[in-house]
C-alpha cells in the first residue's frame, strides 16, 4: 500500500513538473518576415517554447534540440482567415439543425481545423457556431489536443427575431425549441445579449446586421437591426474590450453598421458610395469573403439549395465581381476572410487570387492575410509577421508569394505556436 502511494506521489510530481522547452532551428531557403519587405537569402529561425527567439542570416551552427530543413523553400508568417465556420460543412440542408446535436459540430470542426491548418492558415476567426462548439475547438487547438489553427471564436451570432442566424424554416414550435437565446429586440436587450456572449466566452461579437443569402427567407438583404440597436451592441462590446463583426449585404445595413461603430463588415455585397464613405470615416474594415460566392455558385441547379436561396444567390453573383475594387475606390481597408464552411474547408487560399483579380497587388493581398488581418484581431504584436517574440506561426512554400500569391495554394510546411503540423 505504501509503495502504491509512493508511486502515485512520484507520478503526480512528474505530471506537475514542466517539461524543458524544445529549441527548434528552421533552416530556410529564404525568409519573408513581413509582407511589406522582401525575401531574404538563406536564414535560420530559432524557435523555443512556441515563440520565435531569433532570425539570423545563413545556416551557421546554433544550439538546438532539433533542426528542420526548409532550405529549398520560402518561409513566411502563417496566414489568417477572418471569417470561417469550422463546425459546419457546405450544403443546403437547413433542417439538420433539428436532427444533429451541437456535439456533432465539434467532430466536424476537428476535421475542418486540420484541413484549414494544413492549408497554411494558422489563425482563424470563427464567425458563428453552435453554443459551445467553437469554444471547445478553441481550447482543443490551444492545448494541442486537436491539430488546428489558433481560433478566435464568436460563438452564436446575435440576430433579430426571425432574422438571419435565428432559426427559420420550421414549424413555429420547432423554431422556438431550437432558439439558441441570442436574438434580441431593442437597445437594452441587445446590450444584454452582448454581455451574455462575453460571459459565455466570446472573443468577438458577431451580429447579422442584414438578411442573409442562405437563410430560408426571401424578404431581401437589407438592414435588420435598428441603428439604435446596432449602436448599443457596438458600445457594449467595446466597453468589454471586444470587437464586433457584422454580416451585412445591403448597402443601408452596411452604412448603419459602420455609423454605429461596428468594426468589420463581412460580405458587403451591395456596398455603394454612401456605405463605403461611412466605412472609411469610421475605420470599418471590409472582409469580402469572395470564396463564399464561388462555393454556393458551384451548388446551383443541383438541388443543394431551396428555390428561395437559389434566387438570392443568382441576384448577388454580378455584384461580387467588383466588390473589392468598389471598396478600395473609396479608401476602405480590405482584410482577408473567406466564409469557409459555405465552400469546402481547405480551399481558403483560393481567395487570394480572387482578391488580386479585383485590382490588389500580390503584396497587398498577402498583407491582407497577415499583418492586416492581425491588426483587425488586435493581435498585431503577436502574429502576422516573423520576428523575435512573435508566436511561431510559420509556413513554407515553393516560390515567392510577392511575385505570385497563388503559390500559397500549396503549402509544404506548417507550424502553429511552435508545433509542427504533420
Amino acid at each position: 500500500m505504501r509503495r502504491a502511494a509512493g508511486l502515485a506521489g512520484l507520478a503526480a510530481l512528474v505530471a506537475a513538473t514542466p517539461l524543458a522547452a524544445e529549441t527548434v532551428a528552421i533552416r530556410a531557403g529564404a525568409v519573408l518576415a513581413d509582407a511589406a519587405g522582401e525575401p531574404s537569402g538563406p536564414a535560420t529561425i530559432l524557435v523555443e517554447d512556441g515563440r520565435i527567439v531569433s532570425i539570423t542570416p545563413g545556416h551557421g551552427a546554433v544550439a538546438a534540440d532539433r533542426e528542420i530543413d526548409l532550405a529549398r523553400l520560402t518561409v513566411l508568417p502563417g496566414l489568417i482567415d477572418l471569417h470561417t465556420h469550422l463546425t459546419g460543412d457546405p450544403g443546403g440542408d437547413f433542417w439538420k439543425k433539428a436532427t444533429e446535436p451541437d456535439e456533432w459540430g465539434v467532430v466536424v470542426g476537428a476535421k475542418n481545423a486540420l484541413l484549414t491548418v494544413r492549408a497554411g492558415f494558422t489563425t482563424v476567426r470563427e464567425a458563428g457556431s453552435g453554443r459551445d462548439t467553437a469554444f471547445a475547438l478553441r481550447r482543443g487547438t490551444a492545448e494541442g489536443v486537436i491539430p488546428g489553427p489558433r481560433i478566435v471564436a464568436a460563438g452564436p451570432a446575435l440576430s433579430i427575431i426571425g432574422g438571419h442566424a435565428d432559426v427559420n424554416g420550421f414549424r413555429s414550435e420547432v423554431n422556438e425549441l431550437l432558439d439558441s437565446g441570442f436574438n434580441c429586440t431593442g437597445p437594452v436587450e441587445c446590450a444584454a445579449k452582448v454581455r451574455l456572449a462575453s460571459q459565455n466566452g466570446s472573443d468577438v461579437i458577431k451580429i447579422t446586421a442584414t438578411g442573409g443569402v442562405l437563410s430560408q427567407q426571401g424578404r431581401g438583404l437589407e438592414a435588420h437591426f435598428t441603428p439604435e440597436e446596432m449602436k448599443a451592441i457596438a458600445d457594449t462590446a467595446h466597453s468589454l474590450g471586444l470587437k464586433v463583426m457584422a454580416h451585412a449585404h445591403g448597402a443601408r445595413g452596411i452604412q448603419q453598421a459602420a455609423e454605429a461603430g461596428i468594426d468589420s463588415i463581412e460580405h458587403g455585397t451591395y456596398l455603394d458610395e454612401d456605405a463605403a464613405k461611412a466605412m472609411k470615416a469610421n475605420g470599418t474594415v471590409l472582409v469580402p469573403t469572395l470564396m463564399a460566392l464561388e462555393g454556393v455558385s458551384e451548388g446551383l441547379g443541383k438541388g443543394v439549395y431551396t428555390p428561395v436561396v437559389e434566387d438570392k444567390i443568382r441576384a448577388v453573383q454580378p455584384l461580387m465581381a467588383s466588390l473589392v475594387s468598389r471598396a478600395r475606390q473609396y479608401g476602405v481597408t480590405v482584410a482577408f476572410g473567406t466564409d469557409a464552411g459555405v465552400y469546402s474547408h481547405g480551399r481558403n487560399a483560393e481567395e487570394l487570387a480572387l482578391m488580386r483579380k479585383q485590382g490588389m497587388s500580390d503584396r497587398e493581398v498577402l498583407a491582407s492575410a497577415t499583418t492586416g488581418a492581425a491588426k483587425v484581431l488586435g493581435m498585431e504584436s503577436q502574429i502576422g509577421r516573423l520576428a523575435p517574440g512573435y508566436s511561431a506561426d510559420i509556413i513554407a512554400v515553393d516560390g515567392n508569394p510577392l511575385a505570385d500569391v497563388s503559390v500559397l495554394e500549396k503549402v509544404d510546411f506548417v507550424m502553429v505556436r511552435g508545433r509542427v503540423i504533420e
